[in-house]
């Protein structure tokens, strides 16, 4: 059996190599999502939601695999983060953060399917936040993107080129909201080599 794997399917989104600002054409795709606010390093919302997600996106898998004979591999942690005010993300002030924690998911992985995935889960791990998750489309399109390597609090300076320097370069906007995928699990790997795509949809700003 074949199994799915969004890294190896989608290279363009999940696989870039440049360490600075390029355009990328991101299709259509599902996730499994929760929504919260406050510093991810602190907020027990946080760890809760994604505890939940985890335990729903993996409910997912083996009942995809068991019933109807497709497997995949479980995606990378992404989160999409806003804020009333943009800067923030560059001074790094956390706590105003708001965020969406997602994982990808495979075009055949339904909502009866998510739901039913949910139920499982619930009964099985009792975490409140999962009755949080849910299943929804994401389209981002046309969206800037770089590999950022190193620590999630250098990323400042890089964030801070693209909203002074390279939106008005190329005469775009922002036109959703700030997007991260984790390629790197941050409880095993150095600060220093910790891989993150940070991606802007953009628009023409005409």
């Amino acid at each position: 059996m074949t199994r799915y794997d969004v890294k190896r399917e989608l290279k363009q989104c999940y696989a870039p190599r440049n360490t600075d600002w390029a355009l990328v054409d991101v299709p259509a795709q599902r996730f499994i999502a929760v929504d919260g606010s406050g510093d991810p390093n602190t907020s027990a919302d946080y760890a809760r939601a994604v505890e939940a997600l985890y335990s729903v996106a993996y409910t997912i898998k083996f009942t995809s695999k068991n019933a109807l004979g497709r497997d995949f591999v479980v995606g990378p942690l992404e989160g999409l983060w806003w804020a009333d005010r943009p800067e923030v993300f560059v001074t790094r002030d956390k706590g105003a953060w708001h965020w969406r924690m997602l994982l990808n998911q495979p075009d055949w992985i339904t909502g009866d399917l998510v739901e039913e995935a949910k139920r499982a889960a619930l009964a099985k791990k009792g975490l409140p936040a999962i009755n949080e998750v849910r299943h929804e489309t994401l389209e981002e399109g046309t969206s800037a993107q770089a590999l950022h390597i190193g620590p999630y609090d250098d990323e400042g300076p890089v964030l801070a080129r693209l909203h002074d320097e390279y939106l008005a370069a190329n005469g775009l906007r922002m036109s959703g909201h700030h997007h991260e995928v984790y390629l790197s699990d941050p409880r095993r790997t150095d600060p220093a080599k910790l891989r993150t795509i940070l991606r802007q949809p953009v628009r023409t700003a005409s």
